[in-house]
């Protein structure tokens, strides 16, 4: 059986003028700046002309940890988004945008898959509205600010050994990890060590995806820490006068953006921090502009919701105010085989006992979603290799949990095959019986806080910390940050920091190596493991297969 690839489903969508997408949220011509025909961003101006409109329901779409096998959440997000209007409802789907380091990397592309996609597919997987670009300008021009400043006499005494502001690019290359800059004599100033990180990884965009407006989003910027003097004194991105003019680059990339599914519903994509170094999902003046206009919002968390999921309750939705109405957990009967032990090639085979087996990690994750004290839902994402016994596996064990599995076929059918999904989670996420509440509170230490995740959403036995880590976090709580949340840094293919430890580990540690206060963005960064904030290509990158046919047209792209 051969089926279409992606991009040749999104290349045949009959995609209706931007127009007539803003129109079903009451979006008016004038509100829309159009990039094209199919994509434009809201204006600032519509936004704030809603505000007293009441929130919609908002539905968050998670997973469990991923697999090579595939689980496929934003595909999900998209399809449950589809669906909901198909049943009537007013709905919008609010997702991030790509990086071009994965789609030139491993992944490919980032706008879901079949007939569940968003489009248009290959722009948002490349350039699309800028956005990225005008992030990494933003950065950049704080990094060129700062050497600049130390060049022309150093006023504000900056210790050039501890610089921490490194510099940005929107691709995976490890050659850029760790540099040395200003070779070449006194002109180009004063050599040091550093390094690149990938711009989905840069503290400027996880502050876009926080900000509610522009007047925050330049208090935020100058909050940034970049430097320290020899005293140890904090060196802030306003004490280099760079804030007001990244803002001013910032300026149209915060406004969000709005294209449509294949359905021609609308859709929200804007904003991409990476989810296991940063808090990995769409900006907040997307969500909360989408909760203004539209009866439903479907919005996803990155990777598994040990990651995505924990840092959307415990840091978007305690910075920006929200609450989830329901969670639906994505998983695949692939995924719930390979957590049991088999290998990638054998994953064909009939296998109920491996289904049963890698259960496990699928249990661990409603546990932890329902201490969030929201209603859960699984939607086993369909295959077509997947067994009616495979499937009933899953839906026996998570009956078993308290919770309800339904299998969906939105990759091969779209919002038909979602139809019962979306009307069960609309009648629970009408019944109000979501009783939200993050985590751990406010006024605990860092310290606390970071066991409170270990503990009880990664089932650690303790957290190895040394006491440079720990005086470190008490520096910053007399400095008054001891009231920020934590995000949580680690490998995104297990509960523990061990990559190879797939299932629901228990009699764990969990290892810190560092800590990064991130003051502008407001939260403090715990690295746990090995974590790479500037990837490197595989040995065979998607890139090699991406090309223009004879034709023009995009190939290699899914």
């Amino acid at each position: 059986m051969s089926f279409k690839t992606d991009i040749e489903i999104a290349r045949e969508a009959k995609k209706r003028p931007i127009q007539e997408i803003g129109a079903k949220l009451s979006i008016g011509s004038d509100d829309l700046l159009p990039y094209g025909h199919d994509k434009a961003k809201v204006s600032q101006e519509f936004i704030n002309s809603v505000q007293g409109n009441e929130n919609g329901k908002l539905i968050l779409v998670t997973a469990i940890n991923p697999t090579p096998a595939g689980e496929g959440k934003t595909t999900t997000t998209v399809g449950l988004g589809d669906g909901l209007n198909a049943i009537g409802k007013k709905a919008a789907v609010c997702i991030r945008e790509a990086s071009l380091g994965p789609c030139f990397g491993m992944k490919g592309g980032a706008a879901g898959g079949g007939y569940a996609q968003v489009v248009p597919m290959e722009e948002m997987n490349l350039h699309f509205t800028g956005d990225f670009h005008a992030i990494t300008s933003a950065h950049n021009l704080l990094s060129a600010m700062i050497d600049n400043h130390i060049y022309w006499g150093n006023e504000l005494e900056i210790d050039e050994r501890r610089v921490v502001w490194r510099r940005v690019l929107d691709m995976n290359d490890r050659a850029l990890r760790d540099v040395v800059t200003s070779l070449g004599g006194v002109s180009n100033g004063f050599p040091r060590q550093t390094g690149f990180d990938i711009t989905v990884a840069s503290e400027v965009m996880a502050i876009l995806c926080l900000a509610t407006d522009l007047e925050d989003l330049q208090e935020r910027l100058g909050s940034i820490i970049v430097a320290y003097t020899r005293a140890r004194k904090p060196i802030y991105a306003r004490d280099i006068k760079a804030d007001g003019a990244m803002t001013v680059l910032l300026k149209d990339a915060m406004q969000p953006n709005i294209v449509q599914t294949l359905e021609n519903n609308p859709a929200f994509v804007h904003g991409g921090p990476f989810a296991n170094i940063a808090h990995g999902c769409n900006s907040v003046i997307a969500t909360t502009t989408a909760l203004k206009v539209a009866d439903y919002v479907v919005t996803e968390a990155g990777f598994g919701a040990d990651l995505g999921a924990e840092k959307f309750m415990n840091i978007k939705c305690r910075k920006a105010n929200l609450a989830p109405d329901c969670v639906v957990l994505v998983a695949t009967v692939r995924a719930m085989k390979m957590n049991g032990g088999v290998a990638k090639g054998d994953l064909g085979d009939e296998n109920v006992d491996a289904v049963n087996e890698g259960c496990a990690n699928l249990g661990r994750h409603i546990g932890n979603l329902k201490s969030f004290g929201v209603p859960v839902v699984v939607a086993i994402n369909h295959f077509v290799s997947d067994t009616d016994a495979e499937v009933q596996a899953v839906k026996d064990y998570v009956e078993t949990q308290g919770s309800e599995a339904i299998l969906c076929t939105h990759w091969a059918n779209g919002s038909k095959g979602t139809i019962e999904l979306a009307t069960r989670v609309a009648e629970i996420a009408d019944s109000g019986v979501s009783q939200f509440a993050p985590l751990y509170r406010d006024d605990l230490s860092l310290f606390e806080k970071i066991e409170t995740v270990a503990k009880r959403i990664y089932r650690a036995d303790d957290v190895l910390a040394d006491k440079k880590i720990r005086d470190q976090l008490k520096a910053w709580e007399d400095a008054g940050y001891g009231n920020l949340p934590v995000c949580m840094a680690k490998t995104q293919y297990s509960f523990s920091t061990d990559p190879n430890l797939r299932g629901a580990p228990v009699g764990h540690s969990m290892p810190v190596r560092e800590v990064r206060l991130s003051a502008g963005a407001g939260f403090v960064v715990v690295i746990c493991g090995e974590i790479m904030t500037m990837p490197g290509l595989p040995r065979t990158p998607s890139a090699e297969a991406i090309m223009l046919n004879d034709m023009g047209n995009i190939e290699g792209l899914f």
